[in-house]
């Protein structure tokens, strides 16, 4: 590993640790040549599928973009950003176990949907109304009675 401060190759690990997540190493590290010390991260490198979007074009997929999308949803309703950021990581992990190379957005506007049901009940119907182009009252009359519905039959279950 080349040192960040003097550019010299040889640097040696003082130290190495799993992250919190577990998902990462943190090693330390020390320059023989300047003896300064920094900090690396060695994470695995999985590539997500792209997504295959309604108009059959393909685009990468973007995290910003998703976290982007719960946050609309959820402006000014209690859940926590832990919460957010925890379905957000369930999403990632559903998409890299799919192993595929490319997979269709709207199977990822689902499990959105999915996460936002479980979340807050209001951010699901806000989501589903842009998601599903809902046309007038009606449609988000229908969603509604088609989540009470469903909760109806889990109680009854």
């Amino acid at each position: 590993m080349r040192c960040p401060f003097c550019g010299a190759e040889d640097t040696k690990v003082i130290d190495s640790r799993l992250s919190a997540e577990a998902d990462s190493i943190r090693r330390r590290r020390s320059c023989s040549e300047c003896n300064e010390r920094f900090t690396t991260y060695e994470t695995a490198e999985l590539t997500l599928p792209r997504l295959i979007k309604r108009d059959e074009s393909r685009v990468a997929f973007d995290e910003d973009k998703l976290r982007s999308s719960f946050l609309k949803a959820l402006e000014k309703r209690p859940v926590s950003i832990d919460a957010v950021d925890s379905a957000i990581k369930g999403i990632i992990h559903r998409l890299r176990a799919t192993g595929e190379r490319e997979v269709a957005s709207r199977l990822v506007g689902d499990w959105v949907m999915d996460a936002l049901r479980e979340l807050d009940e209001v951010a699901y119907v806000r989501f589903a109304s842009v998601y599903r182009s809902f046309q007038d009252v009606n449609a988000f009359r229908e969603e509604i009675e088609r989540m009470e519905n469903a909760s109806d039959s889990t109680k009854k279950g």
